[in-house]
């Protein structure tokens, strides 16, 4: 098949920090190609792909993310350049909200939409009105079920790491470890809290974007004492793979219901037990008793990190080989474009 795959316009492919919607897609662009596939990415300009790149932006623009206008000029780029080539036999759209809005007024080849996002307030009106405009697919059951009646479901795939690159520690070291976007949906304050009662050491790093400042200056910084409390800020990879392998666990204590969480399954692979909050997908990637625990409330989190040496490294890793790798997800893919081709 020749496949086009639509990235969102503001973060490279692949990221070079935050970003997970962006390592699906180079994941699927790099994955592709060898089972016989051609892939053209529609993305920013300074992307890195096996793919055909293809881009209007000539760099990717994080400081302009959720800019109407941005994504307006790329996805209009893309969908002309797919019509004008009109060479393909399916489109997977990994943006915003364009593409399944005017999908019937282009004679465009089959296209599926993986939702990236969660089903909220803003996002649930939108899905009712065009729920059945394209297939979409989930990244997991508890975002399937939580979308609106009359959703045309291609199916459920989950989102993937390259297990080889993350690098396997079986002896731990005694800190805990919270990264991600610093913001309250992710419980950063609460991973402090956690390390406190626990008398943890705690190292904490991620990015502090411009609509969460605020919370960082008042909820986490002042914390932050640089021996028991420790903020790193933006980290390389290879600094996160290190974190993420020596840590005696990863504290997910997350707030709101995230559809997937990355960030999960990337501890499980470097062997650290993932202690999380149930919210939203938590259960479905996280084993309670085998690759982590999952519990409802901060005491019973606070409690949970006391039994972390319960849980074997190699059962964590061994998870995550079985159930999220990059194999896994694009033969998941393959079989949903084979079936959305044929009954075109």
């Amino acid at each position: 098949m020749r496949i086009a795959q639509l990235a969102p316009p503001w973060i490279a492919v692949p990221p070079p920090g935050y970003g997970g919607t962006e390592w699906v897609v180079q994941q699927l662009c790099d994955g592709l190609p060898p089972r016989g596939h051609e892939v053209v990415l529609y993305a920013a300009g300074d992307s890195h792909t096996a793919a055909e790149l293809r881009a209007y932006f000539p760099r990717a623009m994080p400081e302009l993310m959720q800019r109407t206008s941005i994504d307006v000029c790329h996805v209009r780029f893309a969908l002309d350049d797919i019509l004008a080539d009109g060479g393909f036999d399916l489109v997977h759209d990994h943006s915003g909200f364009l593409v399944p809005a005017f999908h019937r007024c282009l004679d465009l080849p089959p296209v599926l939409h993986t939702i990236h996002c969660s089903f909220n307030a803003e996002t649930t009106p939108f899905y009712v009105r065009f729920g059945g405009e394209v297939p979409y697919n989930a990244i997991s059951e508890y975002q399937r079920a939580q979308g609106p009646p009359g959703m045309d479901w291609a199916g459920v795939v989950y989102n993937a790491i390259a297990v080889e690159e993350w690098p396997f520690v079986a002896e731990k070291d005694d800190y805990l470890l919270a990264f991600g976007r610093v913001c309250e949906a992710k419980g950063f304050h609460l991973a402090i809290e956690a390390a406190r009662r626990t008398g943890r050491r705690l190292i904490m790093a991620g990015v502090v974007q411009e609509q969460s400042a605020d919370y960082f200056h008042e909820r986490v910084e002042p914390h932050v004492d640089g021996e028991q409390i420790v903020f790193e800020g933006e980290v390389s990879l290879a600094r996160k793979r290190e974190l993420f392998a020596h840590a005696h666990a990863y504290v997910f204590p997350i707030a709101w219901p995230e559809p997937f969480g990355l960030v999960m399954i990337e501890a499980l692979a470097t062997g650290t037990p993932v202690v999380a909050l149930r919210q939203g997908s938590v259960p479905e990637v996280v084993t309670d008793g085998r690759t982590g625990f999952v519990r409802d409330d901060l005491n019973g989190l606070v409690a949970a990190i006391g039994r972390v040496g319960e849980i074997d490294p190699r059962v964590c890793r061994a998870e995550v080989e079985r159930r999220f790798s990059v194999e896994r997800m694009v033969g998941d893919y393959e079989a949903i474009y084979r079936r959305l081709v044929a009954r075109r």
